[in-house]
Formats: structure tokens, C-alpha cells, sequence
């Protein structure tokens, strides 16, 4: 009897589909071959990748075309988005009227704003649940929806929709933002917002550093494309996407070679990855896409023939990760024989995509063993340790942080906030407060803004971690090195000290405050109005509903409801200064609404 056949393994199955997929893609590309099969039917994962990296829109229906009725939503989704990234919009349009739309009313509005159909995603904005609030993605999509027509007063109003209506901008919000200004040539506006950011608690992501890299290259402004990448690197720890090397590569080229030199390798691929080819007749042109790094050969050895068409080896880090979930051995095995070439950017995406703390640990280690000279620098170890200590592993987190310590490694300052506030969710007060008073060992001279920014973070986790009368001693001494919180701050520990209970404490914030020369928003109005009626005492809430008075301002809809109606006069006072605790004060929200507003008031914003 023959023996039982081996069960596949994830890996080898990953690697099977990688197979398919870059053969797919070759087959697409070809301008001489027959159009490409369509994929298993069985294999929806194939299907999904070949169509998203689809080059034409004839080729994306091709594919979708011949996939089994009816096809699954993802599948749906995938070419719509390809479509709408090739400025398909007719194709996308003819599909969206011969295909039902997703019920989902979010997708829907998705789809609708993609095909460039602003009347239709119109309608579909205004039917998503207003009560409590529409999702911020909702507001996203609309602005970026405006912004493209070069309707400029409908995207900055939409801005102050989201606003009004409590939906807290995101990273992606800022974004579309930025690259609005940009777009419209108003460049010193978008930096001015994106200078903004890190106290509104915003992350600055590699799309705001593109946009910004290329308006500032194109227009030769090198002094603040330096400070950009001073930035990018040593605060923010953010790898530069195409935009930003091909931005530094100009600055190079002009003779503004200072603090570009840790850069130089990403500005050319890596010799070591392999292509794939097929024998074509075609042009030899190089995808290059961001999300690909590193490369299985599959047999494929002619790089740069350009008799050859010529792929760079589809890699997907998710789909890797999701592969080698539990760390197997066999699994480990199939990946040791396959010759992945590993380079920095790959072993930070392979690691933002496993889903636990010790997979990711296990490959660390493993991929530090590999042949071929990999060493871990400043990004991988910064990955790593925010994983540890988002799942609390404050022994792995402090060996690391020695470890590139006495190796002479400087972290971005970004490492430093993402540990202290991840040691908030796995509730390690005391770890917080080691990294804190080490911050400038682990990313260098810290400045007295980014200070702030740290006491904050800090701050939020004592709260998290109950260790209110810590977090007290912390703001006081603090204050004494003339280092002052924001107001969002005050308001996340009011708001922590009143739920506990603590009215004295929250007295003695309020005296602060004053002592900052800091005037209160709406939201800390309406965190105090809460806290005494909490505690039952009205003249206290009624004392400071007076001071809201006074100062124009009226206490959102559930603070309403705490206060007594005979002093309630509807009309007579404007709505309540947005804001959040510990994120985004009022007076941020306004400044940068202010700046986006300003630029289209102009006459120049013409589109």
C-alpha cells in the first residue's frame, strides 16, 4: 500500500497560491498572449489577489466576469476599488447598474463614491443612522468625495458636519485634508495641519509624509523636505513610501544629501530579490508596489531582459502571517526552504500582521538566525517592542530596549508613546513610568512639546491602571519642570477622578487649569456638569452651567438632560465646542478648521 499523503501546510499552500497569482498577473500583462483563465473557482483568495493587481480595468472585469455567479462581496469589493484606482469610473459606473448593491448602507456609500456617483452617495450619506452619530469612515468618504470634484466649500463643510456631529477626525480624515491643500497648491496650510496632529493624538501616516514629500520636492522647497524626513525617521518611525523616495532621490540629486544618508538603499531594489518572467513580447516594466517586499524566485532567474515580461514576486504579508499562525514546525520548515530574501520593511510588515504577541516573537527571533546577513535595525525593533507591550510582556519589552541600548540603536520617539499607552491596555503602571523617565536613552533628546505629549500618555495609563493619586503627583511635578498639559488632558483626568467619585480632586484640576491660563471647551463644561450631578450636587452643576453661559457655550444633548429645564432657554446659547478627552480639545478641532476653511475662502481656490 502506498503511504498516506502528507496533509498540505498552510505555507505550502500560500506559496501554491503565490504561484498562481504571479502567473496570473503575467498572463494579464501580456499583450500577446490569450486573456488570462480565469482562476480556480474553488480558490477565492487567488481570484481576490489577481483581480485587485489586475493592470487595466478590461482586464479586472475579464477575471471578475469569469468567476461563478453570484461572486462573494469581497470579490466585489476588490474590483471595485481596482476599478476606481484605475479612474475606471465608467466601467465602474456600468457595473454598479448591473450588479445589487451590498446592503450594508456604509458599503454601499463606498461603492457609490468610488464610481465617482457624488448624487447617489449623496443619498446614501444621508440615509446612514444620524443617533448617535454616523461612523467617521462616513464623513471620510464624503469629504474625499467633495475634494475630487474640487468642490471645495461642500468638502470643508462636510469637515464641520463631522465635527458638529461628534465624529472624531482620524488619520484618514487629516489625509484627505492634507492632500486637498496640497493638491490646490496651498502647501504651508497642509503642513501647518500636519504640525498639528500629535496633539490631536493623531498618528502621521506614510500617505500624509507622500503627499507632502511630493508637493515639497516638486517645488524645490529641500530645507522643509529635510525636516520631513528628520520627522519621518526620528519621530514618527514611519518607513517612506514611493513618494517620499523618489522625493529624497531629488533632494539628493540637487546636493541635499544631509540626514538622507540611512535612506540611500531604499533608493534603488534590492539585487537579491527575484523577478518573475515569463517568455513575452513586452516592454520589461517593473511593478513596484509598495505593499511588495521581498520575493520568492519561483524558478524565475532572467531579471531585466527585457525580451522577458518582468514581475516582481507577489508577497502578501497577511496572507503570510495568517500561514504561519502558531509558529509550527513544519510550517517554520517550509518557509526556511522557500528563500525568502528578508529585508527590513518586509519584517515589519510580516510582524504588524500576526495576530499574537508570541508568533511575532518567535519569528523575530527566527528571522535574526537567517542566513544572508539580516540584522534588525531601528524599525523592526521598534515594531517588536510595541507588540510586546500592547500584550504585556514587560520582561521581553525591557531585555529588547537594553539590548538596542547598548548596541547604540536610537528609537523613534513614536515607540516610546505607542509603549507607555499600550501599557495602559495590559494595565503595567509601573513599566509606563520606568519607560517614561528612560525615554530620551531609548529615542534621544526629547523636546519639551513632545514631553507634553509623553506626561499625557503616562497620564492616561496611571488612569487606566486606577492609580489616580500617581497620576496627581506626576501633573504636579511635571507643571514644577514648567512642562503643561493640554486641556484634552484636564479633561481625561477630571472625567477619570469623577467617575471615581473624587470631587476634591476634580476642584483641584479646575484650579490648574486656571493656574495654566487655559480656558475651558465645551466638553470639559460638560465633564464637570456630569461629575456633580453625579454626586447630587445641583449647585455646584448650576454654578458652572453659568459659567457655559457666560462664555457662550450650551452643554451637548445628554448633559441637557442632567440639568434643570427652567434654565435651559433653547436658541439662546450655541451648542457645545467639540472636543474628547485625552485626544482632541475644541481648540485644536477649530484651529485646524480654520486653516481648511481659510485656504477655500481664498480667491485662488478656484480648483
Amino acid at each position: 500500500m502506498p503511504p498516506p499523503a502528507t496533509p498540505t501546510t498552510r505555507v505550502a499552500l500560500y506559496l501554491r497560491r503565490a504561484r498562481l497569482i504571479d502567473s496570473l498577473r503575467l498572463r494579464l500583462r501580456s499583450p500577446s498572449s490569450a486573456p488570462a483563465p480565469p482562476p480556480p473557482p474553488d480558490d477565492p483568495v487567488v481570484a481576490l489577489h489577481a483581480i485587485r493587481a489586475a493592470p487595466t480595468p478590461s482586464s479586472a472585469l475579464s477575471l471578475f466576469c469569469a468567476l461563478p455567479s453570484p461572486a462573494p462581496l469581497p470579490l466585489f469589493h476588490a474590483l471595485a476599488s481596482r476599478l476606481a484606482s484605475l479612474a475606471a469610473l465608467h466601467d465602474l459606473r456600468a457595473l454598479l447598474a448591473s450588479f445589487p448593491l451590498p446592503a450594508p448602507p456604509l458599503t454601499r456609500l463606498r461603492l457609490l463614491a468610488a464610481a465617482g456617483d457624488r448624487a447617489s452617495a449623496l443619498d446614501a450619506f444621508a440615509s446612514l443612522p444620524a443617533a448617535p452619530r454616523r461612523p467617521a469612515e462616513a464623513h471620510n468618504v464624503l469629504i474625499h468625495l467633495h475634494a475630487q470634484a474640487a468642490d471645495h466649500a461642500a468638502a470643508v463643510k462636510a469637515f464641520r458636519v463631522m465635527v458638529r456631529e461628534g465624529a472624531l477626525p482620524n488619520a484618514r480624515t487629516y489625509t484627505v485634508a492634507i492632500a486637498h491643500l496640497a493638491s490646490v497648491g496651498f502647501v504651508d496650510q497642509a503642513l501647518e495641519v500636519f504640525r498639528i496632529l500629535p496633539s490631536l493624538r493623531v498618528r502621521r501616516t506614510t500617505r500624509q509624509y507622500n503627499v507632502l514629500a511630493e508637493a515639497l520636492a516638486s517645488a524645490g522647497r529641500f530645507d522643509q523636505l529635510r525636516w520631513l524626513v528628520r520627522e519621518m525617521a526620528a519621530v514618527d518611525g514611519v518607513l517612506p513610501g514611493p513618494q517620499m523616495r523618489a522625493a529624497i532621490a531629488s533632494m539628493r540629486e540637487a546636493g541635499h544629501i544631509d540626514g538622507t544618508e540611512d535612506f540611500v538603499e531604499e533608493l534603488s531594489p534590492d539585487a537579491r530579490i527575484g523577478y518573475a518572467v515569463d517568455d513575452v513580447e513586452g516592454e520589461g516594466d517593473s511593478e513596484e508596489e509598495d505593499d511588495d517586499e521581498g520575493g520568492v524566485n519561483h524558478d524565475y532567474k532572467d531579471r531585466g531582459n527585457r525580451e522577458k515580461q518582468t514581475l516582481k514576486p507577489w508577497l502578501d504579508p497577511r496572507e503570510l502571517a495568517r500561514a504561519l499562525d502558531g509558529w509550527d514546525a513544519r510550517e517554520v520548515a517550509e518557509l526556511e526552504a522557500v528563500g525568502l530574501v528578508w529585508t527590513p520593511r518586509l519584517v515589519c510588515k510580516l510582524l504588524r500582521s500576526f495576530k499574537k504577541a508570541d508568533t511575532a516573537w518567535e519569528f523575530f527571533c527566527w528571522v535574526a538566525c537567517r542566513p544572508g546577513g539580516f540584522a534588525h535595525d531601528r524599525h523592526t525593533v521598534a515594531r517588536m517592542v510595541a507588540i510586546l507591550a500592547r500584550a504585556g510582556h514587560v520582561e521581553l519589552v525591557e531585555r529588547l530596549l537594553a539590548k538596542v541600548r547598548s548596541d547604540g540603536i536610537v528609537l523613534p520617539f513614536a515607540t516610546v508613546r505607542l509603549v507607555i499607552d499600550f501599557y495602559g491596555l495590559s494595565k503595567k503602571a509601573d513599566a509606563a513610568a520606568r519607560v517614561f523617565r528612560d525615554a530620551e536613552s531609548i529615542c534621544g533628546p526629547v523636546s519639551r512639546s513632545n514631553l507634553a505629549l509623553l506626561c499625557s500618555s503616562l497620564l492616561r495609563t496611571m488612569a487606566k491602571c486606577r492609580r489616580g493619586l500617581d497620576a496627581m503627583e506626576l501633573l504636579e511635578e511635571m507643571m514644577a519642570r514648567d512642562v503643561l498639559p493640554d486641556l484634552q488632558t484636564f479633561s481625561g483626568l477630571m472625567e477619570h477622578l469623577a467617575r471615581a467619585g473624587d470631587l476634591k480632586g476634580v476642584h483641584r484640576l479646575l484650579g490648574l487649569v486656571r493656574q495654566c491660563e487655559l480656558q475651558p471647551d465645551g466638553y470639559m463644561y460638560s465633564v464637570l456638569v456630569r461629575a456633580y450631578c453625579k454626586r447630587e450636587r445641583a449647585a455646584l452643576a448650576l454654578r458652572v452651567f453659568d459659567e457655559m453661559r457666560t462664555s457662550g457655550i450650551a452643554p451637548d444633548a445628554p448633559t441637557k438632560a442632567l440639568l434643570v429645564k427652567s434654565l435651559w432657554r433653547e436658541g439662546k446659547l450655541r451648542e457645545a465646542s467639540p472636543g474628547h478627552v485625552w485626544t482632541a480639545s475644541a481648540a485644536d478641532l477649530t484651529k485646524v478648521l480654520d486653516i481648511y476653511s481659510g485656504c477655500f475662502a481664498q480667491p485662488a481656490a478656484t480648483g
